[in-house]
C-alpha cells in the first residue's frame, strides 16, 4: 500500500516522542513533533543532529525487510548477519541530505573494506532523480527505493526515523545501535560505526 510520506513521518515523529519517554523515563520537549505540527511549508522535517546510542541490552529486535535497490536488485537483511550496516534515509531535494552526502561517501570508502555495509534509503524520488543525485554527489553505495515506506516501517518498529535525513547504525545482530537525526557529523558517525564494529571482538 502506498503511504503518504508527510503523514508517515508525522506518525513516526509521534512514535519517536513516545519511544524517547520510554527509554529515558522522563518528559522532554520534542522539537521534531512541534515542527511537524507547525505546518510551516518546509519540504522536510529537519533533525537537530542529535545522537542516540542504545546500550546492547536496550536494543530492540533484529530489523527485517526485503528491499528493492534503485537498480532493481532485491536485498534481504538476512545478508547483514554478522556485519555492521549503515542506513541513511534521504531524498534528492533535501538540503541537509546534500550537505552530508560527501561525508557519507568518505565513510563508505573507509569502512566498506572493513566489512561495513552502507545503504541509502530514498523515501521520495523516482529512480531517475535518485540516480542523478548519486552522480552529482558521487555516492557509490546503493540506495533502496522506498516511496512505499516499506523499509521505513520496518525500522520504525524499533527506532522511528523522525527526520530527513536520519542515519541508523545496525549492530552485527541487525539491531539499531545508534541513530542520528538530521545531518550526520562525520566524526560522530565514524565513532558510532567503529564502536559497533568493536562489539563482540
Amino acid at each position: 500500500m502506498t503511504l503518504d510520506r508527510r503523514a508517515l513521518f508525522g506518525a513516526a515523529g509521534a512514535i519517536a516522542a513516545t519511544a524517547a519517554l520510554a527509554l529515558t523515563g522522563c518528559a522532554a520537549p520534542d522539537p521534531l513533533a512541534d515542527q511537524a505540527k507547525a505546518g510551516d511549508g518546509k519540504n522536510y522535517i529537519a533533525g537537530d543532529g542529535s545522537v542516540t546510542e542504545y546500550a546492547a541490552d536496550k536494543r530492540g529486535g533484529k530489523v527485517n525487510f526485503v528491499g528493492t535497490l534503485l537498480n532493481g536488485q532485491k536485498v534481504d537483511t538476512k545478508t547483514f548477519d554478522g556485519k555492521v550496516a549503515v542506513l541513511n534515509f534521504w531524498y534528492a531535494a533535501c538540503a541537509p541530505c546534500r550537505l552530508e552526502a560527501p561525508d557519507l561517501e568518505a565513510l563508505n570508502k573507509e569502512f566498506t573494506p572493513k566489512g561495513v555495509l552502507f545503504y541509502g534509503v530514498n523515501v521520495r524520488d523516482d529512480v531517475a532523480n535518485a540516480e542523478a543525485f548519486a552522480r552529482t554527489f558521487k555516492t557509490t553505495y546503493p540506495s533502496f527505493k522506498d516511496k512505499d515506506g516499506a523499509v521505513l516501517l520496518a525500522v520504525s518498529s524499533f527506532v522511528p526515523p523522525s527526520a530527513v535525513p536520519t542515519t541508523l547504525v545496525l549492530d552485527k545482530s541487525g539491531r539499531v545501535a545508534a541513530r542520528i537525526l538530521g545531518v550526520a557529523d562525520k566524526s560522530t558517525l565514524k565513532a558510532l560505526i567503529s564502536s559497533a564494529l568493536a562489539e563482540g571482538n
